[in-house]
């Protein structure tokens, strides 16, 4: 994929990293879940849509609200991890499909909820919200989620965003700071908000995971050459020889829960 507004425009591919996605990535915490569970997200009997899935991480750990979810990405590899997933855990109530979304392929008013974590920031906005709203059943919700590290609040953060920019300095998922809500073109004419909703919160990682969830980023394991990771990799792991586990490190979770018009 490659996109102008992100990474200067240099490609980059999730599906290269699928096996570091699917042990790494599952760092969401279980405040999260409660909330979309509170925003009538993850209902009993509720058909969800999660576009951009990856390895499926939000329908994995809300399979146990008893709605049905279909798990979208456009990377197969990514696809083909959830899948693995779900078998290992025995989950039934979980659906995969290989599509972009913008172009999903299912009927209109198909879906009572469609979520997007991590990832609307990679879709046409504009397409991505017409799709959305043809698919979604009249009132349905439509929750876009994300979450930010926070490197000028927390010392291991901003010397891993450093790290990262030392051996690729296109890479623009870095320097967040605290997120302030403006109502977005995209959902113009097409939803109206109803909840904005926004914490901080400190995630526990073994130095293992945190590598490992760096080395699954965009700007490491789905961009860079397999020497250059290697590099990355062993330069990081001195680096975080001065700090004690487990690594608590801050993070802030954003929520966005919209009303298809």
């Amino acid at each position: 994929m490659k996109l102008n507004k992100i990474d200067n425009g240099n490609e980059f591919d999730f599906g290269r990293v699928s096996r570091e996605y699917s042990k790494f990535r599952d760092i969401y915490p279980e405040s999260m879940y409660e909330k979309l569970i509170s925003l009538d997200i993850g209902k009993p009997g509720q058909e969800i849509l999660d576009l951009g899935s990856g390895t499926a991480v939000l329908p994995i750990n809300m399979s146990r609200t008893r709605a049905h979810f279909t798990a979208t990405d456009i990377s197969e590899n990514q696809v083909n991890y959830g899948r693995q997933l779900v078998r290992e855990k025995g989950i039934y109530n979980i659906d995969f499909k290989v599509c972009s979304a913008e172009n999903t392929g299912f009927e209109g008013n198909s879906f009572d909820v469609v979520t997007a974590v991590q990832c609307f920031h990679y879709f046409n906005a504009d397409k991505a919200a017409d799709e959305i709203s043809r698919i979604l059943k009249p009132g349905g919700i439509f929750c876009k989620i994300f979450m930010d590290w926070l490197p000028y609040e927390d010392e291991v953060i901003g010397e891993m965003e450093r790290l990262v920019l030392k051996y690729n300095p296109d890479w623009s998922g870095c320097g967040f700071r605290e997120f302030k809500y403006e109502f977005p073109e995209w959902a113009k004419g097409k939803f109206e908000i109803e909840t904005v909703y926004s914490y901080n919160t400190a995630l526990e990682f073994t130095k293992e995971q945190w590598i490992g969830r760096i080395i699954s980023c965009r700007g490491v394991g789905a961009s860079l050459s397999q020497d250059k990771i290697r590099q990355f990799e062993a330069e990081y792991r001195g680096l975080l020889r001065k700090y004690s586990e487990p690594l608590k490190l801050l993070h802030q979770i954003h929520i966005e829960k919209y009303i298809v018009k």
